[in-house]
């Protein structure tokens, strides 16, 4: 197995000031190359860190992929510890050097000193042109034939070495086997029940097959890996096999593979049926709908969204009775369903969602803690309600809510539309 450790730097990733999202997308390249990624580590600029780290990691695993410290700044120290770690003194690439130039010529910026610094490398490395930055990145080899890559820390700067310089030489150089992962969506059914449910077909399972759940609100997606495989087909065959037996275990849950979402089949559903939408929401403040709005082609069915907050928006907008909003509270299964009914009146739309909760950390009572949201979904032909308690954090609540109330949409339309 080849197996890679991935290491970022920056003082900046470790006090929150930026999100790590460079881990992630390199993982994404080495994992589908066939390249296991066994170890991900974030740590600050410091040469002392810097080769401690790097020395571990290239006595653990046959790649080392380092992102960040890069730059012209006296605070960019990655190139100059690579180069004493590999006993290696410096040069200038001249190709490096034309094209810092006649990239910052072209900002209007003067080539000075510290840029020229971009231009000089450490002897002993390949240099990984960038054409989208003025930082190369490095290629390293020690003397057991393990490999150690220094890219910029920009995110699109890393992506485009990844894609362009990495990735192929990381192919020529090791002979790589397959790692297969396939991710089935399943919905309605919380993690405990659902593992439940499919005790016996996992515990079932072929040998080198390895389940992994991965909850979010109201979804559970079920990954099966396969790593280190010479026959990548046949090991294809092999997971879908295990999953066609689960269609037979929780039809009903299954929503779909991969990036797959209740929010997506209700968008197909919508679009292939000429239907439209709108929503009414309070407490998760227009999240249902920039769901939707966030898929390509909405405009064809998504009509208008309501973020009636206060109690005076309910009344005014959607018409709600506003004497059942004193007797009921604006969270209650009167009010969310007028909301949902109103929401559809006033736009035309087919199906409406409208939510109304407690999303804390205040505002709740002995009645109706924080968590307590009612959803409802208003249809040609009837308004069904229902009350969840959504979490105790208000993101989590929020999210939980509106995934809910989606997935409350979805089953009215498989109803309606069978």
């Amino acid at each position: 197995m080849i197996n890679a450790t991935i290491i970022t730097i920056g003082d900046e990733i470790l006090i929150g000031q930026i999100v790590d999202t460079n881990s992630a997308s390199i993982s994404r390249h080495l994992n589908k190359a066939g390249i296991t990624v066994t170890e991900k580590l974030s740590i600050g600029d410091s040469a002392e860190q810097i080769t401690s780290s790097l020395k571990q990691a290239l006595e653990r695993t046959n790649i080392v992929i380092i992102t960040g410290g890069l730059g012209p700044t006296k605070d960019d120290i990655t190139k100059h510890t690579l180069a004493r770690f590999f006993s290696s003194q410096m040069r200038e690439d001249e190709a490096v050097a034309r094209h810092v130039k006649s990239m910052l010529e072209a900002r209007g910026i003067v080539y000075n000193e510290l840029n020229h610094s971009q231009a000089m490398v450490p002897e002993k490395c390949q240099v990984l042109f960038n054409h989208h930055g003025t930082a190369p990145g490095m290629w390293f080899e020690d003397e057991r034939g393990h490999v150690a890559i220094s890219l910029p820390g920009v995110p699109f700067e890393m992506e485009h070495l990844m894609e362009d310089e990495v990735m192929p030489r990381l192919k020529a150089r090791f002979t790589l086997r397959a790692n297969i992962h396939r991710t089935m969506i399943t919905s309605g059914l919380p993690e405990s029940m659902l593992a439940e449910r499919i005790a016996q077909w996992e515990d079932a399972l072929p040998k080198g097959l390895k389940l992994a759940y991965l909850p979010s609100p109201n979804i559970v997606r079920l990954r099966l890996s396969a790593y280190d495989r010479d026959d990548a087909d046949s090991t294809r065959k092999e997971i879908e096999a295990q999953f066609d037996k689960l269609y037979h275990i929780i039809p009903e849950h299954i929503v779909g593979f991969e990036d797959a979402s209740v929010q997506a089949l209700v968008h197909d559903l919508l679009t292939q049926h000429h239907l439209t939408l709108a929503t009414a929401e309070s407490c998760t403040g227009g999240t249902i709908a920039s769901r939707f709005t966030a898929m390509s082609g909405s405009s064809q069915y998504f009509l208008c969204g309501v973020v009636s907050y206060s109690n005076e928006a309910k009344r005014d907008v959607l018409g709600v009775n506003y004497d059942d909003i004193m007797s009921y509270g604006a969270v209650s299964e009167t009010v969310v369903r007028q909301m949902a009914e109103g929401a559809r009146r006033i736009s035309g739309a087919d199906y409406a969602i409208s939510t109304s909760g407690i999303a804390g950390p205040t505002g709740g009572s002995k009645e109706k803690p924080v968590g307590t949201v009612w959803m409802a979904v208003a249809t040609p032909t009837r308004t069904i309600s229902m009350m969840r308690n959504s979490g105790t954090d208000r993101s989590q609540i929020i999210n939980r809510a509106s995934a809910y109330a989606i997935e409350m949409l979805y089953n009215e339309l498989k109803n309606d539309i069978k």
